[in-house]
């Protein structure tokens, strides 16, 4: 062997070994005796900021973190999206935007610790609290419980999950130095100890003795009654007002001795479809973390960046006799960074205070340089309507069923089924235009029913009670599109299916002989497009256009898209699904377009809107168009 090969070698023997003796003295633990943490032996308090990696291109982590860090924060908080990385039962993904191990990895490099939220639930605004679509087949199994339908289910997730998660533990030399055990476990009815100890007992198996394991629950002690296990640490969170020191007085009901810890400390709030974009001031929320810090107490920021619910994955919020209230596509969450990354005042009044507790120099601020894709509009030029669409999007379709089959029940979490039910013809006394009455026992969430390209009736299920509305006599079958808004991310509700849920009635006759098309709408590269010449009685329908950047810019960091004149449905840039669009409903009108996506110039852009009510493309082809905007509108 030669000289130089040996040198190498010894080189690569001595990099190892000083990497095992550098993990070998990493530690963090509590200190019960002097009410703290300790990492490696000295005492340490965390500032946290809240970032979801799945709300976030992974183009665009270091970016995020970074700002994080020059905010004065020391420390960066996820929760685990089980959705993300297990969409079909034994497929497990943790590759690209799910890639869990690059994006702990991309903190460390940041100089940040993380504070992991491992679940198996979230809750996070996210479709079904992070919960797969496909755990719902079974109507009769009872999550976040000991119900063995759900721990086996668990158990395989786990197992894959903190396969990934252990060595980047920060005494295995990575930087993750707790793991959250379930999430607000107190406030759901189930109360269930047995299975918050499976779970610890879970997490000790794959993660070892000595990771510090906690849980997370609201600040009075009846949530923490039924949210924690005496051998996981307590923690509440709590948003700005008050003395702290009274809201962490039922966490010492539970931990008398140890660091206090607000794991969730709102710097804004969560939007619903329909009502006002929620704003906290920044001063408020600056000078309450003030008086949180003043006493010691380690802290995470939810959110600091907010991000993104693309695609079908916002959550909902509700069920029962309250209905359902989706979630919309922004998770701006009126925090310090903006969807697409920028630094508000918010952001400012927060890092001026973190700056006065950290250790050494703050870091010195990052300056805003992104490049924004200038105002543009784009006129759609082709268009395909959506029963010209069936064999491409639903190749597995059309299933036939007596009955109508709940999404779940064709192996489906998110998008849209069509559903096609046989009325009945030999009604005594009706004839062709009278109207015949139709009730749907259950529908989840949203149906376009289609008479006829150029009439459809809208209809808004509703959670626990039949929804009706009339037709004219004389069709032979009726279709519906029925669309999934978000499965509920909070409350008894969870895990709540989708479709059409129970029988038809026509006339108080039930329809039979369905045929269903599952349509998730993964792919919609083979929609089959035809030019738009004239103005089209167009819904639900594709439209369709191309562009290109400018060639003055290799490249963006993002832009909005704008769809005034549309009513409700999906946008995809060159085949990723940006989200749901509802601007007569908003608070919402823009959708956050990540630069990561578009191609540069000269290579043309694809733009497909999805509309299910009605277009402006329906009078005027002139008006049949978008806008690229630079600024965005979220209420």
């Amino acid at each position: 062997i030669s000289f130089h090969a040996m040198f190498l070698v010894r080189l690569s023997l001595f990099a190892a070994f000083a990497g095992f003796v550098l993990a070998a003295n990493r530690s963090f633990t509590i200190d019960y005796t002097n009410d703290c943490f300790l990492k490696d032996g000295k005492p340490f308090r965390y500032i946290s900021g809240g970032m979801h990696y799945f709300r976030v291109p992974r183009a665009y982590w270091p970016d995020r973190l970074k700002k994080i860090r020059a905010a004065g924060l020391n420390a960066v908080q996820t929760y685990v999206a089980w959705n993300v990385h297990e969409p079909v039962q034994g497929q497990f993904n943790f590759e690209g935007d799910a890639d869990l191990g690059a994006f702990l990895k991309a903190a460390q490099d940041a100089d940040l610790v993380v504070v992991l939220r491992a679940g198996p639930y979230i809750c996070a605004e996210w479709e079904s609290g992070g919960f797969p679509g496909w755990l719902s087949k079974d109507p009769t199994i009872k999550l976040r419980s000991s119900d063995p339908k759900y721990i086996g289910p668990v158990d395989a997730y786990m197992a894959q999950l903190l396969a990934v998660v252990k060595p980047l533990l920060y005494e295995n030399g990575g930087p993750v130095i707790s793991v959250q055990v379930e999430n607000e476990y107190g406030s759901f009815p189930a109360c269930d100890k047995n299975y918050l100890q499976h779970l610890e007992d879970l997490f000790r198996k794959y993660l070892g003795p000595n990771v510090v394991l906690f849980t997370t629950d609201g600040a009075a002690t009846s949530f923490l009654k039924c949210g924690t296990l005496p051998s996981l640490y307590s923690t509440v969170d709590f948003g700005p007002g008050g003395d702290p020191m009274s809201h962490f007085e039922s966490m010492r009901q539970y931990e008398p001795h140890g660091p206090l810890v607000n794991s969730e400390y709102y710097t804004g709030w969560l939007d619903h479809w329909g009502g006002k974009h929620a704003h906290t001031d920044g001063t408020v929320v600056a000078q309450s973390l003030d008086a949180i810090l003043k006493i010691n107490a380690s802290v995470n920021m939810y959110m600091f960046e907010g991000g993104t619910n693309f695609g079908f994955m916002n959550g909902a919020n509700g069920g029962g006799s309250s209905g359902v209230d989706p979630v919309p596509t922004s998770y701006d969450y009126d925090a310090p960074l903006t969807e697409a990354g920028e630094m508000t005042q918010k952001y400012t009044d927060i890092r001026n205070v973190a700056i006065k507790y950290i250790d050494g120099p703050p870091p010195p601020p990052i300056p805003s340089i992104a490049v924004v894709y200038p105002p543009y509009e784009i006129t759609f030029t082709e268009f395909a309507y959506i029963l010209d669409t069936l064999t491409v999007l639903s190749p597995s379709g059309p299933i036939k069923s007596m009955y109508p089959l709940r999404m779940e029940q064709l192996n489906q979490s998110y998008g849209f089924v069509l559903y096609r039910g046989v009325t009945h013809e030999d009604l005594t006394g009706k004839k062709v235009g009278d109207e015949i009455y139709v009730e749907l026992k259950f529908l989840k969430d949203r149906a376009t029913v289609l008479l006829h390209p150029e009439n459809i009736v809208t209809v808004e299920g509703s959670f626990d009670k039949p929804v009706s509305f009339d037709v004219y006599f004389g069709h032979k079958t009726l279709d519906f599109l029925v669309e999934n808004t978000g499965r509920l991310n909070y409350g008894p509700y969870i895990g709540d299916p989708k479709g059409i849920v129970g029988n038809v009635t026509y006339e108080m006759k039930t329809m039979t002989d369905w045929q269903m098309w599952p349509i998730p709408m993964d792919n919609i590269s083979g929609v089959p497009f035809k030019n738009l010449s004239a103005p089209t009685y167009d819904a639900p329908a594709f439209f369709r256009s191309t562009f290109q950047l400018p060639a003055s810019l290799s490249s963006i960091d993002y832009t909005y898209l704008k769809l005034d004149g549309w009513n409700k449905g999906q946008a995809f840039v060159n085949g990723f699904n940006l989200g749901r669009y509802w601007p007569v409903k908003g608070p919402q009108v823009t959708l956050y377009v990540p630069g990561i996506h578009l191609l540069p110039s000269p290579q043309q852009n694809e733009l497909v809107v999805f509309e299910l009510i009605e277009s402006p493309c329906r009078s005027d082809l002139t008006q049949c168009k978008v806008a690229f905007v630079d600024q965005p509108i979220i209420g």
